[in-house]
């Protein structure tokens, strides 16, 4: 029994070190490409809001006001 509990302590403890060796983080990125990164954000951030924006003002549907339909 002693012998098992000595070996799930050692399990752990490897565990432990090799994912603290690890680490846990994604691996760094080059200054180019953090800039892309922040680009394409930006440019998903404003096209979101374009989209909420047409929906609130009922942009994104067509007029119900006339029977043309006008493009």
């Amino acid at each position: 029994m002693k012998k098992v509990y000595v070996l799930v302590v050692l399990a752990i403890v490897l565990c432990s070190i090799s994912v603290w060796l690890s680490g846990c983080t994604q691996p760094g990125e080059t200054a180019a490409e953090g800039r892309r990164r922040h680009i394409r954000n930006s440019r998903i951030n404003r096209e979101l809001l374009a989209e909420d924006v047409d929906s609130a003002f009922l942009f994104d549907q067509p007029s119900k006001l006339s029977d043309k339909r006008i493009p």
